[in-house]
């Protein structure tokens, strides 16, 4: 029982000398490679450079011990960091003491909802999330952060949360370019985008062994930081106006408890809710494919305790809110992570950084933090699911299109609110109208499929009509309908078989739908049965009168009554 709340106790145990060596090797890949993501995405989320660092240090610690992934390294993402600076800019402004005490505030109310969910074994509720929404809101936020970098890249001023607002604030100063900031911002994504499409190619030709090219390709960031950090500071860009990150505070953060009033902690709850399910919904993804290849797997109950204890620790820690974010733990697991051990090694490394060398890092351009996150996050736009979801199903593409169109016109909340709304709203049409089925036999088998489709034999004096869906209150009425029409139009039938074998739940409405249609087709003369009733549906019948009322039988099978009525 104590490791299913603690899920360090099922592998610490284990832990031995060669597991120690494959952790601490991927715990300092991982420490090389994300300092600059986590820069990058507290810049974007407009919150100092270094609350990025601190947020990648104790939430990782707290996830190591409440965590069920051996590869997901949790810290500050691309998505999480867009959606926390549109909640923030809505109730403070960029540089202010509330509007850092306002992301300490979210990142605590996201993780008291995802601890609160994981108590109540409320993953499942992810679900709501459709994969079109996520999709289309994953698209729009990838145009979206690209397009919020284009300032930055170009070394000028631009602001706001949709695409309108950033256009709106770019296209007027797009007239002072800094000559410097651009050469530096597409320098650096240009070699980017080299590396990533180029890079194992071009290494593996010159005969370099696999391994230490994907390692490499992988450091790109890092190189380029490396390189354009040491440029800005030989020819003291900074005195041209190129944008550095300046002075970092070295040391680690003081553990407090952001108190805030009562109306900021209730203007940012909804923004948290979202921020929580979308951040669990992309780490459990990630983690469960992770799990997959190596045959291990993850509680998604208890994955939301330990995103949430690390959101709890980015609160007190000066941090923002944080999930398991796609790159970093890509890195992780290509690094040879076999346990969450490695995840504590890379926010050791991060610590002591933090604590003694942020002083490096004074003349890395924005430029190139702008270009990383651009060349991450272009990813995300995903135009082949675009053209799949058109292709396949115009009503998913409709909720898609909804969110992206919300997402970059009205803002992140819109856009999935929307999504999800149009979401459900399809989902209560399209079961509202369940597609049913007269069925006969297939000559000399035991099976039965649609009479409009395939030669079959079906008898003269009963309908056996196969119901595609679950019976519940949105459907009664509908099944009534079809019932009463059907007997309308066939005068000569004594009996209507319900083929009920995809049937997995009858509600309440539903049941009191069933007793109306048996109580009409008494009254025509017509015997109502049914065949093929799951086991958990006909417990639930037993439980009511209905089977005491009902004209016919129940059938275990419909090949059983069509032997009956043929």
């Amino acid at each position: 029982m104590l490791k299913r709340y603690l899920p360090i106790l099922a592998w610490l145990p284990h832990y031995h000398r060669r597991l120690l060596g494959a952790d601490l090797l991927a715990g300092l890949i991982v420490t090389v490679m994300v300092i600059p993501q986590s820069l990058a995405y507290a810049l974007l989320a407009g919150l100092p450079a270094v609350v990025g660092l601190y947020a990648s240090i104790l939430p990782q610690l707290f996830y190591t011990f409440l965590g069920t992934s051996r590869t997901l390294a949790v810290g500050p993402v691309a998505i999480i960091a867009l959606m926390t600076g549109a909640a923030l800019s809505s109730v403070a402004q960029p540089g202010t003491a509330t509007y850092l005490e306002a992301a300490l505030i979210l990142s605590l109310l996201s993780g008291a909802i995802l601890v609160a969910m994981g108590a109540l074994r409320m993953g499942f509720f992810s679900n709501f999330l459709s994969h079109p929404v996520i999709s289309g809101f994953l698209t729009a936020s990838g145009i979206l952060i690209a397009v919020s970098q284009l300032g930055s890249l170009l070394g000028v001023s631009s602001s706001g949360f949709t695409l309108v607002e950033r256009l709106m604030t770019l296209i007027p100063n797009l007239a002072g370019i800094n000559p410097y900031t651009l050469m530096i911002g597409v320098g650096t994504l240009t070699f980017l985008i080299g590396m990533r499409r180029f890079g194992k190619k071009i290494l593996t030709g010159v005969g370099l062994p696999k391994g230490l090219v994907d390692l490499i390709t992988k450091a790109g960031p890092v190189f380029a930081v490396v390189a354009t950090t040491l440029m800005t500071w030989h020819w003291q860009l900074a005195d041209q106006s190129v944008a550095v990150v300046g002075d970092i505070p070295s040391g680690l953060p003081a553990l407090s408890f952001p108190w805030g009033d009562g109306s900021l902690w209730r203007t940012l709850l909804v923004p948290a809710l979202l921020i929580s399910l979308v951040g669990f919904v992309e780490s459990v993804s990630m983690g469960q494919m992770l799990a997959a290849k190596r045959r291990q797997r993850i509680s998604p109950n208890q994955e939301l305790i330990g995103l949430g204890a690390a959101n709890l620790a980015a609160g007190i820690s000066s941090g923002m809110p944080v999930t398991g974010g796609l790159s970093r733990t890509v890195i992780n697991f290509d690094a040879g992570a076999q346990t969450p051990a490695a995840g504590a090694f890379a926010a050791l490394g991060i610590a002591l950084i933090t604590l003694s060398f942020t002083g490096w890092l004074f003349y890395l351009p924005i430029a190139t933090l702008a270009a990383t996150i651009t060349v991450s996050i272009l990813t995300l736009v995903d135009i082949p699911m675009l053209r799949q979801t058109w292709r396949y199903s115009r009503s998913d593409f409709a909720a898609m299109a909804v969110t992206i169109v919300l997402t970059l016109v009205e803002g992140i909340e819109a856009g999935i609110i929307g999504g999800v709304t149009l979401s459900i709203a399809l989902f209560l049409y399209r079961t509202s109208r369940p597609h049913s089925a007269l069925v006969g036999r297939v000559p000399d088998t035991e099976h039965f499929r649609n009479i409009e489709r395939h030669d079959v034999q079906a008898p003269t004096n009963a309908a056996l009509l196969r119901i595609d869906e679950s019976l519940y209150f949105a459907n009664a009425r509908y099944l009534e309908d079809t019932v009463y029409n059907l007997v309308a139009s066939h005068p000569e039938l004594e009996h209507v078989v319900l083929i009920c074998s995809a049937v997995n739940l009858i509600d309440a409405s539903a049941l009191e739908s069933l007793d109306a249609i048996n109580a009409r087709l008494k009254d025509s003369n017509v015997k109502l049965h049914l065949s093929e009733v799951k086991g958990p549906v006909m417990d639930r019948l037993k439980n009511s009168d209905f089977l005491d009322a009902l004209t016919g039988r129940v059938f275990l099978s419909t090949y059983a009554a069509w032997r009956e009525f043929s």
